[in-house]
């Protein structure tokens, strides 16, 4: 007994580790069965999520070696009796001690597997039913009466995971929802002040050069203050448009991410190898994502890097764009302290990637990007 309580307790700490490092759900289920399975020694162990129509989906099986069982993904009816019908309508743990006579599909379904008694936990997620556990053995006494506790323990780590990973989903989701508000906020300025403030300047530009040829060519004083004028509103017009750049790139917009990359190496004030392998449009948010990792990268080694050289590489195969920003400099970046580096932390995994810093003293700074080749919205 305490032989088979240890080897439950083992199996249990086992499923609960993946579970405390994130493991994602899909991953988990296999492990789960195949722990429960091995800690209660069971023949067969079925994890199903409950689907409309009166049905469940097997989401992970295991069965004893060579025999055939359940496959997953495979759609069984919950019509009559069965242990994944009563813990849905209960909400309780229930037990089958023998199949025969029990009507129902899965019950059959069991039975021609050879299973003769089971027993079987509910799985909840934020008080919603969203499944069930079960196990079955073949042997002809019935299951021990403390298994619908240690059924239930598993039954509790696989809902923790999967509420686990919704609530990073969802994470993802707003974080996305945020980024993409404030980029069309950004596209939006960028709009006001080409088509604006910018347009207002040109003209008023042209009614000074208007203005200035009717002064007669005597009056030098005159000349001279429109003149200055003259000049100022270029100055001005100039420092709207790198403004208007930075708010959000229209060379981003109509040429997408290689032409704008380019155009940040050409005005890079420290001199940048380029390697770009990449030669179509990717979605709008995934773009954009890219060009902020590579702008902020290429505005920290000029302001902070001290660094004689910079390369920046653009990868994109089928499945994922890679960005590399690696400088000669002095290194020691943070990804706090006022650097960005947070910031596009939080830009690359709105879109589901992830941003890396390597940055020993002496020894320069590489910033790394991985973003799947999909919008995180699809």
């Amino acid at each position: 007994m305490a032989t088979a309580l240890a080897r439950q307790q083992a199996a249990l700490r086992r499923v609960a580790t993946l579970v405390a490092r994130g493991a994602d759900p899909i991953d988990l289920y296999p492990v789960a069965v195949t722990e429960l399975a091995r800690g209660l020694d069971v023949e067969h162990v079925t994890l199903t999520r409950f689907e409309p129509g009166d049905q469940c989906v097997v989401l992970a099986t295991h069965d004893a070696a060579g025999e055939a069982g359940l496959t997953v993904g495979e759609r069984l009816s919950l019509a009559g009796d069965s242990l994944t019908a009563r813990v849905r309508d209960t909400g309780t743990p229930a037990r089958i001690d023998d199949y025969v006579g029990v009507d129902g599909p899965v019950a059959a379904r069991l039975r021609g597997l050879g299973i003769r008694s089971g027993v079987g936990s509910l799985v909840t997620v934020g008080g919603e039913p969203r499944g069930a556990l079960i196990v079955g053995w073949a042997r002809q006494e019935p299951l021990p009466a403390e298994t619908e506790d240690r059924i239930s323990d598993f039954a509790d780590l696989v809902a923790t995971a999967i509420g686990n990973a919704e609530t990073r989903a969802e994470l993802q989701a707003s974080r996305a929802r945020i980024v993409a508000a404030a980029d069309q906020a950004r596209r939006g300025i960028e709009r006001d002040l080409h088509d604006g403030a910018q347009q207002r300047i040109v003209s008023l530009g042209l009614g000074l050069r208007a203005l200035e040829a009717s002064i007669p060519e005597d009056d030098a004083p005159v000349h001279k203050q429109v003149d200055n004028l003259i000049t100022g509103m270029a100055d001005l017009y100039t420092e709207l448009q790198e403004l208007s750049r930075g708010i959000h790139p229209a060379i981003l917009s109509k040429g997408g991410l290689g032409p704008a990359i380019k155009t940040l190496a050409r005005r890079s004030t420290v001199p940048v190898g380029l390697e770009l392998a990449m030669d179509r449009r990717l979605p709008e948010s995934i773009e954009v994502a890219a060009y902020y990792v590579v702008a902020e990268a290429l505005t920290n080694v000029a302001k902070h890097a001290e660094a004689s050289g910079v390369t920046v590489r653009v990868h994109c195969d089928e499945d994922e764009l890679r960005l590399e920003v690696t400088d000669d400099g002095i290194g020691g970046a943070a990804s706090g302290g006022g650097s960005g580096l947070l910031g596009l932390k939080d830009r690359v995994e709105a879109v589901a990637g992830r941003l890396e810093v390597t940055s020993a003293p002496a020894r320069g700074t590489t910033v790394l990007a991985h973003i799947p080749c999909r919008d995180s919205a699809d």
